[in-house]
């Protein structure tokens, strides 16, 4: 691993922790790639120029894109939305029990300052681990039965679920709550994406062992949803 003392340039001021973390780790990581790298993002906005009411009259399904990569701003405020801590350890999305079992996993093509590769969200530290490495979203297109804009677009959201996380608690009506709370995140990643300027659309048509393939998941993970992400074209 190559180290450079530089912060990268985010666009927002990092937060005291986030600093303090990256000095005593010696710096910010120049990624050769993506397994096992850690990346905090900046910190996310709690207010914008866009209300709900707009966002939610503007929202639409987009299945293209415009040419530039998008930023680690970008990609770390829609993250946010979608499982991010709001206050407390609550999360953006509500989840029946507070039992939290989606992880959202980012599939990363054309980001700056982000090598390609697939990364898994980490809500408590707002930051990445990286998974796997290499650009995989044409294998992710393929999965999705040749869906070409989850190829076309720079980065892709996969929202997974730990059934158990619920249905421990809850039975196997716990798996209707998890399929609710995947509605809850994906509705929060239009919003946060229309109030940014850039397209989505969720897509539901895939091989589950497929997608499960491509983020190298364990058996207790199930891939629901796949959000391709990037500018409005």
């Amino acid at each position: 691993m190559v180290w450079r003392c530089a912060l990268p340039p985010t666009g927002r001021a990092r937060s005291l922790a986030a600093t303090v973390l990256a000095l005593l780790l010696g710096g910010w990581p120049a990624l050769d790639g993506a397994r096992g790298a850690g990346v905090i993002l900046p910190d996310p906005a709690r207010t914008g120029e866009v209300s709900v009411e707009r966002a939610l009259a503007q929202r639409r399904s987009q299945r293209s894109y415009g040419a530039d990569p998008l930023t680690l701003d970008q990609v770390g405020q829609v993250l946010w939305a979608a499982q991010g801590i709001s206050h407390g350890d609550r999360r953006t999305a509500p989840s029946a029990g507070a039992l939290y079992p989606l992880t959202v996993f980012l599939v990363a093509g054309e980001i700056q300052d982000l090598p390609p590769g697939v990364y898994r969200y980490q809500p408590g530290r707002h930051g990445l681990e990286g998974v796997v490495e290499g650009d995989r979203r044409r294998a992710l297109a393929r999965a999705a039965l040749g869906q070409d804009w989850v190829r076309q677009a720079p980065a892709v959201l996969v929202l997974v679920a730990t059934y158990d996380r619920t249905t421990g608690k809850y039975g196997d009506r716990g798996r209707r709550y998890v399929h609710m709370e995947v509605g809850h995140a994906a509705q929060n990643v239009y919003l946060q994406a229309e109030a940014l300027g850039l397209a989505t659309v969720m897509v539901g048509a895939f091989r589950d062992t497929a997608v499960a393939r491509v983020l190298d998941l364990g058996p207790d993970r199930v891939p629901l949803a796949l959000l391709p992400l990037g500018p409005s074209p």
